[in-house]
Order: C-alpha cells, then sequence, then structure tokens
C-alpha cells in the first residue's frame, strides 16, 4: 500500500470507524504487520467487530477500484 493511501486508510479507521489512534499502534507494532495484514490484526485483538471488519474490507476494495 502506497503511503498516501496507508495515511488515507488510518484516516478512515480514525475518523469513520473511531477506532483509538493507541489501538492502531498496538496493532502496527505486531510483529507480522503489513498494511494488508492490518484489518485481521485489529480483529484478532479484539478491537474491531465483524460489521466494522466488513466495512474495512469495503473501503479497502473501492480504494483499489477507484
Amino acid at each position: 500500500m502506497e503511503p498516501r493511501k496507508l495515511t488515507q486508510f488510518l484516516s478512515f479507521l480514525q475518523e469513520d470507524l473511531a477506532i483509538p489512534a493507541s489501538d492502531l499502534q498496538l496493532a502496527l507494532r505486531h510483529p507480522e504487520q503489513t498494511p494488508a495484514l492490518l484489518p485481521m490484526i485489529l480483529w484478532q485483538y479484539g478491537l474491531v467487530t465483524l460489521n466494522q471488519l466488513d466495512r474495512i474490507f469495503d473501503w479497502l476494495q473501492g480504494s483499489v477500484e477507484g
């Protein structure tokens, strides 16, 4: 994921899904962390619900298509 897209993605997570920056920082410190794995890491740690995970994947799909 290019840096601009990553910034937009993190902004979406914080602003639209109200995921606290501290939760994102925790997930970003995960040893296997890559932007592609971030949604699953957030879910694995219980930081997002399945509904939020669906919205994340929808956003990611839209960013690839758009």
